[in-house]
Formats: structure tokens, C-alpha cells, sequence
């Protein structure tokens, strides 16, 4: 199984869509900024191609490691060391007979909502508390996240 970079990208960037749209003082923006201490003069003085730039980084490293957790094909891979080359024969019947198998928008959406569930939240949460972030924060934020893996995670595992 190969890494679909192209998959990654497009997986990276989605989060930046659904943060414009997420963080928009019609949506959730006004929320955020009030439960963050954000201030509109804070916000001017930013270096945004710096932000947007960085913020695309670290997405891509998500979706690095969130391919793993929403492609089940991966599992099996590992099985075998990650060099299907030195696999027993078993490996070629397995990948011939299950190899799209679960492959498509909604199943790794459903993995996206679980890792962002059970994963991104928890550790916004912890965050929050030692920050004394209130509970309103918490969602936003962890909302935002659960939403950007379902989006990356379905992207990820329908584009075989």
C-alpha cells in the first residue's frame, strides 16, 4: 500500500476550508475569540502567512498519521513489516480479496469522528483545563477538530 500524498494534501488544506468557515463571527468565530481573550487589535498585529503556512504543517501531520488509524488496508501492512515484497503468499490473497475494502468517504469519516471523539478532544480538554479555558472553549474547539477529521479522515479513505 502507498502513501497518496496527494490525499494528504488535499486532507491538509480541508481543515483551513473548514476553519474559515468554522472560526466565522457567524458561526463560531465571536464564541472563540470571547472564550480564547482574542481581541480584534490581537489579531491585526499576526503574521498570517506564517499562520496559515504552519497551520497547513501540522494538518498534514494529522492526516499522516490519520491515514493509518482510517485505512484498514494499513493494519495489514504492518503485519508483514511494511514490505509487502517479503509477505507470504497469504499477504497477495488478503490485499486481492479485501484491498478496497471499507474504502470510501463515510467509513473514514466515521474513523475521523472516533479519532477527534476519543483523541483530539480529550487532549483540547486537558489543554483547557490547565489553562482555565471554560467549557464553551472546549467545544469550539474540540468541535472544530472532530470535524476536521471526519472531513480529512473521508477524503483520506475514499481516494483509493
Amino acid at each position: 500500500m502507498e502513501i497518496n500524498f496527494l490525499a494528504l494534501l488535499v486532507a491538509a488544506l480541508s481543515t483551513l476550508v473548514v476553519g474559515f468557515i468554522w472560526y466565522n463571527p457567524k458561526v463560531f468565530g465571536t464564541i472563540w475569540m470571547k472564550e480564547s481573550g482574542m481581541t480584534e487589535e490581537k489579531m491585526k498585529g499576526a503574521n498570517m502567512a506564517m499562520i496559515f503556512g504552519l497551520s497547513f504543517l501540522y494538518a498534514f501531520l494529522i492526516s499522516f498519521i490519520l491515514q493509518m488509524l482510517v485505512i484498514h488496508q494499513f493494519g495489514a501492512l504492518g503485519m508483514v513489516g511494511g514490505d509487502p515484497t517479503i509477505a507470504k503468499p497469504s499477504y497477495a490473497e488478503f490485499v486481492a480479496d479485501y484491498g478496497n475494502a471499507f474504502r470510501s468517504f463515510k467509513h473514514g469519516a466515521l474513523h475521523g469522528f472516533m479519532t477527534g471523539l476519543f483523541l483530539a478532544l480529550p487532549l483540547i480538554g486537558t489543554n483547557a483545563l490547565y489553562e482555565r479555558r471554560s467549557f464553551k472553549y472546549t467545544l469550539v474547539t474540540g468541535g472544530f477538530w472532530i470535524v476536521c477529521f471526519m472531513v480529512m479522515g473521508g477524503i483520506i479513505c475514499a481516494w483509493v
